[in-house]
């Protein structure tokens, strides 16, 4: 096969057009348009369905843009770095970060970052939905608790758990009734907690429905009602006394893995980020999570 030729073909699916991959690469349009041709030729496949005004990969064409891709940009890394004497990490890295963890530490993360490998440009995005990795060009995803995908590999770097919390004025049932309770989403279900005499459940009235953790936080800093939220966004409110502790909730720990491709080569970029995840938070518990967080 020739690597020139797919060269181009990548070039051109990935601008979506003969005419913008030109005018980005400098290169004359016929020629990326003879390039592509030949290498369909070459293959006896068609890559690209050829519009009148567009111009969109065919399944076989979006299959080899996958793979190709992402090899032809290892090789030109591996070439940089052997040409430059060494192994430094460098070009784009892309990574997905689920909200609560981009809004509490993923700043501080990435500047770390930044200031320890400045021959990298990071690119953080918040996403709590399960993005296509490949499909998005995207090189890490951080997620909570994922489905088992055979196209990832990675690791859990964080332990987490759940707690039901409220201000010292919000007073816990003794007798079975709902207390007041500041949700995410539509969360009317009793909360089963784990506390040194045993197991409970609670009972709740929904008086808020928030849409993000740090909100419902908040508002039970506020003393509106109790909570069920991640030990780190409320340990110095527990140690402080200012919110009470009702206990853990009954349910697995929450893991957080971080994550990527199988059939990605793993670039120095990835590995510096790997490694820097690693020293941020060596032993990956809640408490570490929680200094981290608080700075």
């Amino acid at each position: 096969m020739d690597l020139l030729a797919l060269a181009d073909f990548t070039l051109v699916a990935r601008h979506g057009g003969f005419g913008k991959a030109a005018r980005s690469a400098g290169r004359p349009k016929a020629t990326l348009s003879r390039r592509v041709a030949e290498l369909e030729a070459s293959l006896s496949l068609r890559l690209f369905e050829r519009g009148a005004r567009d111009l969109k990969l065919t399944q076989e064409g979006r299959a080899l843009f996958e793979r190709a891709g992402s090899l032809l940009t290892e090789l030109e890394e591996t070439a940089a770095a052997i040409a430059s004497g060494g192994e430094r990490p460098r070009g784009r890295l892309r990574v997905s970060t689920p909200l609560l963890f981009s809004q509490t530490v993923m700043g501080r993360l990435a500047a770390s970052f930044a200031h320890r490998y400045p021959e990298v440009r990071l690119e953080v995005t918040t996403e709590d939905r399960a993005v296509d990795m490949i499909e998005e060009g995207i090189d890490l995803v951080i997620r909570v608790n994922p489905d088992p995908d055979e196209r990832l590999v990675g690791r859990a770097f964080l332990r987490h758990r759940l707690v039901v919390v409220a201000g010292p004025d919000v007073a816990r049932s003794t007798d079975g009734t709902a207390v007041p309770a500041v949700v995410r989403g539509d969360d009317r279900a009793a909360w089963r907690v784990r506390t040194p005499t045993g197991h409970a459940a609670i009972a709740v009235e929904p008086i808020l429905s928030l849409g993000s953790l740090i909100m419902v936080r908040d508002a039970v800093r506020a003393g509106v009602g109790a909570g069920r939220l991640p030990v780190s966004l409320v340990s110095r409110d527990l140690a402080k006394g200012t919110l009470a502790h009702w206990g853990d909730v009954d349910a697995p720990d929450i893991a957080l893995w971080v994550l990527y491709p199988t059939r990605r080569l793993l670039s120095t970029r990835v590995s510096a980020f790997l490694d820097h995840l690693k020293q941020a938070f060596p032993n990956g518990t809640p408490d570490e999570l929680s200094s981290y967080a608080e700075g």
